[in-house]
């Protein structure tokens, strides 16, 4: 063989190559939470552009932008996920209620006050949230994720849970804004985005958010009383792949993203709810060391026991039973014997 023979193969090889080795590699184009929170900021950023990729070996790329910044609802997020305009999306599970009321059984207010039942509860709703994903939005659950204990945060002194009656308030989700309905508040549907303009022109009195979100949208400036009663639930996140693109993927690729998500994504972000709630107090009222930056000076109202006892009796006798109408027995009955069980809590059925 001429050495020009061997310098065309060589040649048309490498030509070959280059060609082949761009469709060898998966991208994924991902759409993350909120991107001024701290969930996105501290672990959806680093996992998807850097740890996933890392880990492949170059064989994923991803392409990473938010909801917010994309300009779309938080709302839509999913059902853009099953249309497949995006491969990887993540939001706030209430956010989709509207398209799946079943999915509200994954965050029930007031029965989860610390990061280890809050977990317990997630996991045993997770069976019913993979059901829920695959066939309302056509996609496969990766990850739950929390974000802080949703708490209240009000203008004006607010001294109990009695005081919130005749309020404006925003829910931090349906069910939220059904038990504060039945407290005898107003419900008012805000956008998490237009909450402090809200507060500040008096559309709204009082807001229900995530104890750090709150801190990191500066809600602590247009507000004064914040309400540690966990009137919200944890507001989880679900991270959700698209099932077209999810089926596409070699065996291979699929368990080794599986086993990446669960081990530097999600259980790092559970790890980090631990102490969240004391170290946002903190700095939302100046009583402790704020890690976070510039304490605020928020008066705090911890929950007397009254105010527990009477929380809990409304979800009990009003809002988890509407749910049940909402989402049909079916729903209700797994409920009962997934979330129920593990959290000591009975939806009556006929």
């Amino acid at each position: 063989m001429t050495r020009t023979i061997r310098d065309t193969l060589a040649a048309s090889a490498a030509t070959v190559l280059l060609a082949v080795s761009p469709a060898l590699a998966e991208e994924l184009s991902v759409v993350g939470s909120w991107s001024s929170l701290p969930l996105h900021k501290q672990f959806e950023t680093p996992f998807w552009t850097k740890t996933l990729p890392d880990a492949s070996g170059g064989e994923i790329t991803v392409q990473m932008t938010t909801h917010d910044q994309m300009g779309i609802k938080g709302g839509d997020v999913y059902r853009m996920l099953g249309d497949g305009v995006f491969d990887i999306g993540m939001t706030v599970a209430d956010y989709a209620v509207g398209d799946a009321p079943e999915l509200e059984g994954l965050d029930v207010p007031l029965v989860a006050t610390t990061p280890a039942e809050a977990k317990a509860m997630v996991e045993a709703a997770r069976p019913m949230v993979e059901d829920i994903f695959k066939d309302r939005f056509n996609a496969k659950v990766l990850a739950i994720a929390p974000y802080p204990p949703q708490v209240v945060f009000c203008k004006g002194d607010i001294g109990s849970l009695d005081d919130l009656a005749g309020k404006k308030i925003r829910g931090s989700g349906r069910m939220t804004t059904k038990f504060l309905e039945a407290l005898g508040a107003e419900g008012v549907n805000v956008a998490f985005s237009e909450v402090p303009g809200a507060l500040e022109r008096g559309v709204i009195d009082c807001a229900v958010t995530g104890s750090g979100s709150g801190y990191s949208a500066g809600w602590w400036e247009v507000s004064d009383t914040l309400m540690t009663l966990p009137l919200g639930g944890w507001d989880p996140v679900v991270t959700a792949v698209n099932m077209d693109r999810w089926d596409s993927l070699s065996d291979d690729t699929k368990a080794m993203i599986s086993a990446k998500v669960a081990a530097e994504f999600e259980a790092p972000a559970w790890a980090t709810a631990t102490g969240s709630l004391a170290t946002d107090v903190a700095c939302l009222t100046g009583n402790g060391e704020c890690s976070m930056g510039k304490p605020a000076s928020m008066k705090l109202v911890a929950p007397n026991d009254a105010d527990t006892a009477k929380a809990r009796k409304i979800l009990t006798e009003t809002v988890l039973p509407e749910w049940a109408e909402r989402a049909g027995a079916d729903w209700a009955k797994r409920w009962n014997e997934s979330v129920g069980k593990t959290v000591g809590v009975q939806i009556p059925l006929n």
